[in-house]
């Protein structure tokens, strides 16, 4: 299974020419066109997710603070885990000014290729304190099966 960290894309990275990867990010920024502008690209919100294999399934846990849990979708079809789901605004109340807004909310997608079959029926999701956690179980014909090596 291949996983690639998600990296917001950037113009104004001050990390960028240190790797090969940032440089070939900016350069791919640079000459190929985008449909989301720059305006819309600070607004994305995606959040940060880890996945982790045991031999009986895997489990990704994604950081969701301030998501109701109704407003999170998971499906999955094939080998591909889907998270759907808002982070909705906050209204400022009684005429309140905000003077700063850095949490970013709207929608997100984030898409998990697994790379082996799995148990559908069997899947759970729970959120505690604000993480969300997706146990997918591997269907039998995944999972890692010992073969005796018998004497001829």
């Amino acid at each position: 299974m291949r996983l690639t960290r998600w990296m917001r894309p950037t113009l104004s990275g001050h990390d960028w020419l240190n790797t090969q990867d940032g440089f070939s990010r900016l350069m791919d920024e640079l000459i190929s066109p985008s449909p989301i502008t720059r305006s819309e690209s600070d607004s994305l919100f995606a959040p940060p997710a880890d996945i982790h294999e045991t031999a009986e399934a895997f489990v990704v846990r994604m950081d969701l603070p301030g998501v109701a849990p109704a407003d999170v979708k998971v499906s999955m079809t094939g080998d591909v885990l889907v998270v759907r789901g808002s982070r909705k605004e906050e209204k400022s109340e009684n005429g309140n000014t905000r003077h700063r807004i850095e949490r970013v909310h709207g929608s997100f997608e984030r898409l998990f290729q697994l790379g082996a079959p799995v148990a559908t029926d069997k899947i759970q999701a729970k959120v505690r304190d604000g993480v969300l956690e997706i146990t997918v179980p591997k269907a039998e014909s995944a999972k890692v099966r010992e073969i005796e090596v018998q004497a001829s």
